[in-house]
């Protein structure tokens, strides 16, 4: 069901971060990626993993938030990769320029 993801917890392994993106990234669930990606940023985290596994839906605001968290992480010179986009996703990202932006990890 769109809007009902439960808060998880981000993974931190070594210097890299996941992050789980929810089922629909909009203000509210891009907001709390923002914040996770920036504190994994602040303790040394030197890549962070946005995980779209069970992710639908992509706004337009939860896109401006992910070039936030892209400008912030290659500003502290951390790479950014999105995993597990479905075919819309990469699609809409392709089209507004952000693939060239991160590395795509699919498993």
């Amino acid at each position: 069901m769109i809007g009902t993801d439960h808060d998880v917890p981000p993974v931190t392994e070594g210097k890299s971060a996941v992050v789980q993106a929810g089922d629909y990234l909009n203000k509210l669930s891009g907001e709390r990626i923002e914040r996770e990606c920036r504190e994994k940023l602040r303790e040394g985290c030197n890549e962070i993993v946005v995980d779209f596994s069970r992710t639908e839906i992509v706004n337009s605001i939860g896109v401006s938030i992910l070039l936030g968290v892209i400008d912030s992480a290659t500003g502290n010179g951390a790479r950014v990769v999105f995993s597990d986009l479905n075919q819309n996703t990469i699609e809409l990202f392709e089209m507004l320029g952000i693939m060239k932006h991160v590395e795509i990890k699919e498993t």
